[in-house]
């Protein structure tokens, strides 16, 4: 997700993140109206429109998410809509069931409907001369006739049962019911490559750009909703003794920090659990280490160190402790206890490369057993 999206801020406690084939459709927009001048505004003016189209959805569906007690991490933002990322895993199963599932996937066409019924009050009262079904439709030169339609066209959109739309999310919930959440999404995911397939073609039979572009981000939407859920099936399924590192470097709260730069050296480490007498107090980065000593010159250890953080047990699986390193005050490591002693520790730096060891050795073991 982060890959191919930009951040763009945080909305009511909510990390909202642009995927960059908006930015494609800027382009396709600008060549559509022109490079410069007032052709290039109005081509930016279209491109907003969509934009704050989508942001208008996914702000409703934030605010019923957080009515029915649903924490969201953070949203995706597509052409299509909002792919929502959800802070805890009750949160995401939350979502998917009962009458909360129901409520968020009509809040979107709803919020869309009424901000078109809104516009055509608007477009009634103070241009009545213009034509709502004059062609085309979505156009740079009529931007309220366009807001218009393009409101129109992604509630009508989002009626599909194609997954990730918001109908498509009820289909994966009755999926979901009688194969499992895996398999659920999976299947919807594959019903929604089929409609999005359809549109494409249908796009191409009636030279129709929006059913082409329509067809596309369904697919890229479906694609990365699966690939989404593949990955949580198999970090719920990962634990900490799995995946922790048990060769470590430790400080000790009294070491000083011309010390901890010594010990640093020697290790591949960024980040460093703090002990005193065995236990852990705290947590400290190699580059905080070398900030405060070239700022404000020696000092210990303990002075400097962290003392909020996150641990976790051998037996934790990775989704928590990967939400506890992502999500939690700009740490980047894990300690592991095993009661009280420090069995391992898990960093951002290491958890991809054991994770890729981790798939070979399986990999590798089911082969031996075959």
């Amino acid at each position: 997700m982060r890959s191919w999206s930009v951040p763009l801020g945080r909305l009511m406690g909510v990390e909202v993140r642009l995927h960059f084939f908006f930015a494609l459709l800027l382009g396709l927009s600008l060549l559509y109206t022109g490079m410069s001048g007032l052709a290039a505004v109005r081509g930016v003016a279209l491109w907003l429109l969509l934009l704050g189209v989508v942001g208008a959805r996914e702000i409703a569906r934030s605010i019923v998410s957080t009515y029915h007690g649903i924490q969201v991490r953070s949203i995706l933002l597509l052409p299509i809509g909002g792919l929502p990322a959800y802070a805890t895993p009750e949160s995401a199963e939350q979502a998917s069931e009962g009458p909360a599932q129901m409520s968020l996937a009509l809040t979107g066409p709803l919020t869309n409907f009424a901000a078109a019924m809104v516009l055509l009050g608007f477009i009634r009262g103070v241009s009545p001369s213009v034509s709502l079904l004059a062609k085309p439709w979505v156009s740079a030169d009529h931007l309220l006739r366009s807001a218009f339609w393009l409101n129109i066209f992604l509630a009508v959109v989002n009626l599909l049962p194609a997954y990730p739309l918001d109908a498509g999310k009820l289909l994966r919930g009755n999926f979901s019911r009688t194969r499992g959440a895996l398999q659920g999404t999976r299947a919807a995911s594959g019903v929604g490559q089929v409609i999005a397939l359809a549109l494409f073609v249908a796009g191409v039979l009636l030279q129709s750009p929006w059913l082409l572009l329509a067809g596309f981000f369904i697919f890229v939407g479906a694609q990365l909703e699966d690939q989404g859920m593949i990955f949580q099936s198999v970090v719920d399924t990962v634990r900490m003794r799995d995946i922790m590192l048990t060769d470590f470097s430790m400080l000790s709260s009294s070491d000083t920090l011309e010390d901890a730069v010594y010990k640093s050296i020697h290790s591949l480490q960024d980040d460093f659990p703090v002990v005193r007498s065995g236990l852990l107090v705290g947590v400290v980065s190699r580059q905080r280490i070398v900030e405060s000593l070239q700022l404000d010159g020696n000092a210990y250890v303990q002075s400097i160190m962290t003392r909020a953080f996150h641990v976790a047990q051998p037996d934790d699986s990775l989704g928590v402790t990967f939400r506890r390193i992502t999500g939690g005050r700009g740490l980047s490591l894990v300690p592991v206890l095993d009661g009280e002693r420090i069995v391992g520790i898990v960093t951002l730096q290491n958890l991809m490369h054991n994770m890729g060891l981790l798939a070979e050795s399986r990999r590798l073991q089911q082969q031996a057993s075959s």
